[in-house]
This record gives structure tokens, sequence and C-alpha cells, in this order.
């Protein structure tokens, strides 16, 4: 009997991982994030669907799999978190995870205590709980959303913050209503004891994988895999080490162990990346997938319309408040910030904790049944609806609020397609590669460009790329002729706001151009720049560097910062390195005096360091 329930219960853990893969096939298909998928598939599978899947089997083994899973869920997330990216709205995100955090939590429990009739106490839990969004939703969001990296970043960030002190709060308030503790000084107390023991581990294993990594022989043959399995180790043991200490401090140490990590010059990052982020969408899917399968639609039911109204009021009300407030002389557009309003979907941290809370509260030491279901009922229904609506409306609301970056379309996956779109990348740009090779789109997608396979030729290839909403289209073929063919689908099916083609026979120049495309001829781009090394060494080495140490960027001229000054008013605001190189007026581009007034409708073109040219771009031009 014990070997046929130990069948089953491989078969069903065999099943959620299929069904997972599936859920991310149909993501990428589609642009929706994974977690819609799977979690229409717990539901469907669960007790309230076809009951082929029930939680029970796993007994009391489940929530230490939810716990593990979820360490190494926020690990992931934390070890892709760039401290130098931060950079990019450091006071947005630091109002978000402290005073965007108060108004969510304060906000939800005063919603739950008008709306459904709770304590004090049970409502500050539900809110307490309701604070965290995460990587586990922001992530699979931001895999079919490619949103700027002020914004990225800012959501990254949240979520993960977030997540630990959510969790940490939400065992604080729990423990003060189980036991004896009361007052705001137990709360301080327990907080900070939970917080400095999830600092602690967390920097110390941190550094233990980081000296293994540097300097202990990981043997040369199996160097890459010793180092991913070391790091894999290294979450879960952080994640025990914190939890034995103190309950829901593992949270915290894998998120700082995730975080130092990430930011230090590890050997093999690469590989141990990949790796995170393929064994982290395995134990995404067990988990959102066995999380759904709990929900029981009578304890939604019982909720009525005080439920929703609860929902409303988080998505609808706190979320816009927090983000507005938090974002407030940041350089983020109104879409910018109507997107990140309307984004903010709960995920795996509220429902696997409310799930432990639950059990607890039903035992018959505590006997609070009642408080059980509102917690459970409550966190799962704002669970459920934001991830329906939020995360799998996500892609259409950032297309009509305009946030994706300009889309471009780049059909050749060679040198120079890759190339290209390494740079336009680099600087934010949402680039889609086309290519029918197969050795050239496994390549491509290899180095982590995103790949459409098909021939771009085809209308109906360009079209599922995303031509109907690309600024620029690209052929950059080494096929003559099917440059020429793309381009003139292009100009005739789609209305890109420029077509740039390749000719690799200076001959067919003139027959491009007649099309009214920009042509860029390789033997002619080639003689140019041998000629610049020979004439003109330095702008030749400089030039070389663009996208690396310099840049260069044009923008037009529409902000009243610019608009009426002249260039040498504007030359102290603008960052260290940094000038004005040139001006397009009418069609006609020169150096500008210094006397020369900037008028709307303008062409600037910025001229420095990397870092100096993009500041320069976000303060003169920020609705890019």
């Amino acid at each position: 009997m014990a070997g046929n329930e130990s069948a089953v219960l491989i078969a069903v853990v065999a099943g959620i991982i299929g069904v997972g893969v599936v859920a991310q096939v149909l993501s990428d298909r589609f642009q929706v994030p994974s977690v819609v998928f799977l979690i229409a598939a717990g539901i469907l599978l669960g007790p309230e669907g076809t009951n082929l899947l029930n939680p029970e089997g796993f007994g009391t083994a489940l929530p230490a799999i939810v716990g593990l899973s979820v360490a190494i869920i926020v690990f992931e997330g934390a070890f892709h978190l760039r401290i130098e990216q931060l950079r990019e709205a450091p006071q947005t995100v630091f109002r978000l995870v402290t005073l965007g955090a108060l108004i969510a939590l304060v906000g939800t429990a005063a919603a739950v205590n008008f709306f459904l009739g709770a304590g004090w106490p049970v409502s500050f839990l539900i809110g307490s709980l309701l604070v965290a969004t995460g990587p586990t939703v922001i992530a699979p969001i931001l895999e079919v959303v490619p949103v700027r990296d002020r914004v990225g970043v800012a959501l990254d960030t949240e979520g993960i913050v977030n997540d630990v002190t959510a969790a940490i709060t939400a065992v604080v308030i729990f423990n003060i209503i189980t036991t004896d503790a009361s007052g705001a000084g137990a709360l301080v107390r327990q907080f900070a004891q939970r917080l400095g023991y999830g600092l602690l581990v967390g920097i110390a294993v941190a550094a233990v994988m980081y000296y293994a990594l540097q300097y202990v022989d990981l043997s040369p043959g199996n160097a890459p895999r010793n180092a991913r399995l070391l790091v894999l180790a290294g979450a879960l043991v952080a994640y025990a080490a914190a939890n034995y200490l103190a309950s829901e401090s593992g949270v915290a140490a894998v998120a700082v162990a995730g975080v130092l990590l990430g930011n230090a010059d590890v050997p093999y990052e690469e590989d141990i990346a990949a790796f995170k982020g393929d064994v982290t969408l395995v134990v995404l899917s067990f988990v959102f997938i066995m999380l759904a399968a709990l929900l029981e639609f009578s304890v939604l039911i019982n909720l009525g319309i005080g439920g929703l109204a609860v929902v409303a009021v988080v998505a609808l009300v706190l979320r816009p408040l927090l983000v507005f407030v938090s974002s407030v002389g940041d350089r983020y557009t109104r879409e910018e910030r109507l997107f990140m309003s309307f984004v903010g979907p709960r995920g795996i941290i509220p429902a696997s904790v409310a799930t432990l809370f639950a059990i607890e509260l039903r035992s018959p030491e505590v006997g609070m049944p009642g408080a059980a279901d509102l917690l459970v009922g409550t966190v799962f229904l704002t669970i459920l609806l934001t991830v329906v609506f939020e995360a799998g409306l996500a892609r259409r609301i950032a297309e009509k609020l305009n946030v994706i970056p300009m889309r471009v379309i780049i059909v050749g996956g060679g040198d120079v397609g890759r190339e290209l779109a390494t740079r336009l990348e680099d600087r934010g740009e949402d680039v889609v590669i086309v290519e029918k090779n197969q050795d050239r789109i496994q390549g491509a997608r290899d180095a982590g460009f995103t790949v459409h396979a098909g021939d771009g030729t085809e209308t109906d290839v360009l079209r599922s790329a995303g031509a109907d909403n690309a600024k620029f289209v690209i052929a950059a073929t080494g096929d003559d002729d099917a440059n020429l063919l793309i381009s003139q689908l292009s100009q005739s099916k789609f209305d890109p706001k420029e077509v740039i083609t390749r000719t690799n026979n200076p001959e067919n120049v003139d027959a491009f151009e007649e099309l009214g495309v920009t042509t860029i001829s390789s033997a002619m781009a080639t003689a140019q720049a041998m000629d610049n090394h020979i004439e003109r060494p330095a702008l030749a080495n400089w030039m070389r560097g663009i996208g690396e140490s310099g840049d260069v960027q044009e923008i037009e001229v529409t902000a009243d910062v610019l608009v009426g000054r002249t260039v040498r008013d504007i030359g102290p605001d603008l960052p260290g390195g940094c000038l004005i190189g040139l001006v397009c007026r009418d069609g006609d581009s020169f150096v500008p005096e210094a006397d020369f007034t900037l008028e709307r409708g303008d062409r600037i073109t910025f001229i420095g360091p990397k870092e100096a040219v993009r500041e320069a771009m976000a303060w003169a031009h920020p609705e890019e």
C-alpha cells in the first residue's frame, strides 16, 4: 500500500513539473505571465476541479517543501538584483519599501476591519501579508513586458524587500495574537530579532560561498557544475539555518545572500544564473500549482461583497496611492507610474505564510477557526484576482500606456544582427531577432536575445514577431534579395517609423534607396571605417568605444528645460563630460555655437561618457 502511495506521489510531482513546462510555453506564446496558467492549472487539477491533485497527499511535508521552494525563488530574484541599477531610481525604490509598505499595511488593515468586521490584530495580520508583491509574480511579468530599467528595478526591488519585511512582520503579529506578548515594544523587538538573524546568516553564507568560488579548487573539469551546486546548497542552508534560529528569518537570509553574491565578482556567474533560473522555473511551477489547489471556493464566497471591496481597495486605491507618493520628484513618466500602479499582484509569500498560520489558528490550542478562514480567504482572493487581472493583462496595460521601450525587429541573426541587437538592448530597447537558421537561433538565444524563429521574408512571420508595433524594421541578412523583399513587406504591410536595410553589394544601393529605405552598404561602411583610422585615428578609436565607455545619443527638443535656452546656459546642467555636439534644424545639421538658442522640434546630439549621456537624456527627455 505504501509503495502504491509513493508511486502516486511521484506521478503527481512529475505531472506538476510537466504542467509547469507547458505553462511556460503558453506564456511565451501568448505573452501572458506563466503564473496565470499555473494558478488556472492548480484550480483545475485540485479538489475544486477534477480532484486529480490533492495537497493532503503530501501530508506534513508540504509546508517544508513550499518553504524550500520559496527560498530558491527569492534567492534567484535577489541574485539578479544589481546594486548599480538602483541608481536608476534610488529615491523611489527607498520610498516603495518604507513609506509605500506602510501605506499598504495600514490601508489594507483598515479596509479589512471596515469591510469584513475583523478585529484590529487580525486585520493587521492580513495587511502585513498583503504588503508583499514578490519576485514570484513580478519576474514572470517582466519576462513578457520589457519595461525600462527604472521601472523594472523599482518593481524587482520592491518585491524582494517587501517579501522579506512582510513575512517577518506577519510572523511577529501572529505571535502577538497567539501568545501573551503585546505592545509596540514586543513588535519592534521581535521584528529586529528575526531580521537580524536573517542578515547575519545571509552575510555568513554569502561569505563562505564567495570564498569557495574564488579560492577553492572546485575541480577544473567540473568547476561550473560544482559552482552551480554549491550556490544552490548555500541558498538552502541559509534558509534552513536562519529559520532554525527564528521562524521566517530564512526569507531574509536568502535575500541577503542572493544580493551579496550576485553583486560580487564570482566565477561562473552566467552558469550559476542560468542554472538557478531553470531550477526556479520548476519550483515556481510546483508552488503555484500546489497553493492554487488549496483554494476553497466556499471560503472565498463567504467573504461576500466585503472581500471584493477589500481587493478593490488594495489594487485600485492603495496601490496607485503608494506608487504616486513614492515616485514624487523622480523621473518616471505619468504612464510609467500608472503601469506600476496597476501591476502589483500578490504572490507566494502571502499564500504560503497564510496557509501555515491557518493550520495553527484552527488547532485546539489556539481555537480561532473563524480568523483562519478570514485570513486564508482574504489573502487567496487577493492573490487570485490580482494575478488574473493584473498579471494576465500586464502586457496589454503596458501597450495601452506605451511604456514598453522602442520595439526593433532585426531580421538576420548573424554577426551584424547580433552586434546591433547588443547595442540596442544595452540602451534598454525592446529587440526581437527574426532568424530561420537553427544554429543561429540557438546561438542567439544562448546569448540572451529574444529570437522569433521563421523566415523574415514572410508577412506572417514578421507580424508574429511584432512588426505591427515596431518603430524600426532592420533587414540585416547577408542576402540582398532577401533584404529587398523584407524592406518592401515592411513598408507595404506595416507602418514602422523607419526601415533600415543592409546591402552587401554596392551596386544594389540605388535600388534600395528608390524604395525610400535607409540603406547601409557593408562595403562603404567598412571603407569609411578604414579611412577614419587612417585620417582620423583619435575619432575612430573613440567611436569604437560607443556603447561601452562612450556614447552618442540624439533626442528631439520637447522639454521646457531645453526650449528657449542657449547651449551656454544648458552646459552647467549637463553631467560631467557630456556636451551638445550637434543640432539639427529643418534638415540641416551643424555644430552649435555657445549662444545658439534651442527651439522646440530641434534635434540635439549628446556626446560623452556612456553614463553621463544616459543621465543627460533622462534629464532632457524624461518621457523617453
